[in-house]
């Protein structure tokens, strides 16, 4: 280590701490070695000592009272101002000075991490655009036989522009190396999300919403302006998914490849029964306070705890009740992101910490998703989908026992029988419409275009729900209320779902044309109201939009409807991509149901455990679908469900 080795003089406040000192500070000259004073730092202030022992009780699973030595011995483990410092270790100023050289020292800073993304070059010499701009030609002459549509054409040259000037073709070139190994191993795959808005991603096959029939926001995907990288999910088959993992690992090497980590936080549920526990308190009544505590809460309401009739007052409770409002918001452990793979071109263990996953031949880097995003390292999701398993195994059936031979793009588009089925929600097993309550909204609805089930599967959730959206919407739709829009420019955006902003696209649009927001601005919201994410922070653009849309000259009833329609999103806000990726699979696994339910009772029964329903009640509904279920036969039966032609 040359000049950069130092010895550490710690206090640890236990007897003869002057005489280990001293005994250090000999070794250390002796060694030729500076010494540097440090403080062991664990809370920054030092009655913050009561959480630390509260946090270590967690980890050591033990309460308060018998936790015995495994607590800190002292308070002294917290930043001590210099002048404490100089005081406290008097007998060694050249120690005391060491901090400052090595602070002068110390000029990192993440703008250092070069992050670089691997080639995905093949052919030697060709630049990763050129190879890129390549395969999408190619594909697309293949995709369209009788020729490339104008308005495709022209999506692809814009697109292809924009990867090049972002230098974006590698990641393209990853995506599509993974999707076609995929294929060549006979794997089912999907790509969806975001991505779902991009022509490139048709063509090349990763994604499955043509462009020539959705009017998708590319820009929603990639954005100059944003200056993010793209972020493609694909889904394959879930029993296969680990076969597609292993070859990543082995592909680009696991020096290079890593899974991402989720940095999962308290919420007042969670940091109560924590604190509880450690506090002693008896677990009924734990139970009862957090019973207060609805869903995803973030805090800890006063009003609420009192209807329980616990005195909050007495000093335990109070205490718990204190220490855990202080562990909202606190990271609690580190777990392992779905699928998203970070790639990079030189070893990946220079940019972050690498540590192996709990599931054997894994391993994971140490920061969260949200943090490679703002440090623009590229992510590769590689997500697993129940669904594709099953239609997997039921197109496999039906070209084995039927001589009937198709994909989920080759599978007949629009087909009467199939939406008749769905409208009168006879959709037990199929994906996503199987809920109740999907169900009762079928009918209501009455999908009779893939467009109709894009917007089923966005509209029975909870955002669009808590933003009072869903009535409205089929009050317009059964023609029982005007559409409204007080714009044409609005109208433009909000058409196709009758005046109510739907999906998160639509809601980044209202606000960059109601309330001016820039691109960057509609972004921020859009993150606030992305899905899953649950941040509550979308209270947080209130004044802006609000403010915005009275200076555009919206009445204030217009702009209050819309933030709180807007709010509804911040529980979950669902992209017209997703939703569009989705209602593909809905639609294949309704068309199996409707016209083979034998291949598709069959293929459900083969991919447990998945779906709402158990194997019980699917064979009973097949049943009354007419199906013919056999008992078990020593002679015919296999491993798996099979069909068997009449006797």
């Amino acid at each position: 280590f040359a000049d950069r080795a130092y010895l550490a003089l710690t206090l640890l406040r236990r007897p003869n701490d002057q005489m280990r000192l001293y005994e250090l500070a000999n070794l250390a000259h002796q060694a030729r070695v500076p010494t540097v004073v440090t403080n062991d730092v664990l809370f920054y202030t030092h009655d913050r000592r009561i959480l630390q022992d509260v946090v270590t009780c967690i980890r050591h699973n033990t309460t308060i009272d018998e936790a015995g030595f495994v607590r800190e011995r002292h308070a002294d483990r917290y930043l001590k101002p210099p002048q404490e410092m100089a005081r406290l270790f008097s007998r060694y100023p050249e120690a005391v000075t060491c901090t400052v050289d090595i602070v002068e020292r110390c000029r990192f800073s993440l703008d250092d991490l070069a992050y670089q993304y691997p080639d995905e070059v093949s052919v030697p010499g060709q630049t990763p655009q050129r190879a890129l701009e390549a395969l999408t030609w190619e594909a697309a002459v293949s995709t369209y036989p009788e020729g490339i549509p104008d308005e495709v054409h022209k999506s692809l040259n814009h697109e292809l522009d924009l990867i090049g000037r972002m230098n974006y073709a590698p990641y393209f070139l990853t995506v599509n190396s993974i999707v076609r190994y995929a294929r060549s191993q006979d794997i089912l795959c999907q790509g969806r999300g975001s991505a779902a808005n991009s022509a490139v991603c048709y063509v090349l096959g990763i994604t499955a919403i043509d462009p020539a029939r959705n009017s998708l926001l590319f820009e929603r995907f990639v954005s100059e302006e944003r200056g993010e990288p793209p972020d493609i999910d694909v889904d394959f088959e879930h029993v296969r998914r680990e076969q597609v993992i292993q070859w990543v690992y082995e592909h680009y090497g696991r020096d290079r490849a890593a899974l991402t980590a989720v940095v999962t936080r308290y919420r007042a549920k969670g940091a109560l029964r924590d604190v509880g526990k450690v506090m002693g308190l008896p677990e009924d009544l734990i139970r009862t306070l957090s019973g207060q505590i609805h869903g995803w809460g973030r805090k800890l309401d006063d009003d609420a705890l009192n209807d329980t009739g616990v005195d909050l007052s007495d000093r335990r409770v109070r205490l718990t009740l204190d220490l855990a409002r202080c562990l909202i918001g606190v990271p609690r452990h580190l777990s392992q992101h779905p699928g998203g793979f970070v790639l990079t071109h030189d070893r990946l263990d220079e940019l972050v910490p690498i540590e192996p996953a709990s599931m054997e031949d894994r391993q994971i880097i140490e920061w969260d998703k949200d943090d490679i995003d703002i440090l623009k390292f590229m992510k590769v999701d590689i997500l697993a989908l129940g669904m594709l398993t099953c239609m997997k195994k039921g197109l496999d059936l039906l070209a084995e026992h039927k001589g009937q031979h198709f994909t989920l793009q080759t599978i007949p588009a629009e087909d009467p029988r199939t939406y008749a089925m769905i409208r009168k929600a006879d959709t037990i097993g199929v994906f996503q419409i199987e809920s109740r309550a999907q169900m009762s909204m079928l009918p209501r609805l009455k999908p009779r275009v893939f467009y109709d089930l894009v917007i089923e599967v966005a509209i029975v959730r909870p955002g669009p729900i808590q933003g009072d959206m869903v009535h409205p919407y089929l009050r317009r739709r059964e023609g029982l209320e005007r559409e409204d829009y007080p714009t044409p420019e609005l109208e433009s955006v909000l058409s196709k779902t009758l005046g109510i902003p739907l999906f998160q696209e639509q809601a980044m649009q209202v606000a960059m044309i109601c309330a001016g927001f820039t691109a960057a601005e509609a972004d921020q919201l859009r993150r606030a109201m992305a899905t899953f994410k649950n941040t509550g922070t979308v209270s947080q653009f209130q004044r802006r939009l609000i403010e915005g849309m009275r200076a555009n000259g919206y009445p204030e009833e217009f702009a209050e409807r819309i933030y709180q329609q807007l709010e509804g999103f911040g529980s979950y806000g669902f992209p017209e991509s997703h939703a569009a990726s989705f209602a593909i699979l809905a639609y294949s696994s309704s068309w199996m149901k409707c016209t083979h339910p034998d291949v598709f009772l069959a293929s459900l029964l083969n991919s447990q455990p998945m779906g709402f329903y158990a194997p019980a009640q699917l064979v009973r509904d097949a049943r009354e679908h007419g199906v013919e279920i056999r008992p078990v036969c020593v002679n015919a039966s296999r491993w798996d469900s099979t069909l068997e032609g009449p006797e």
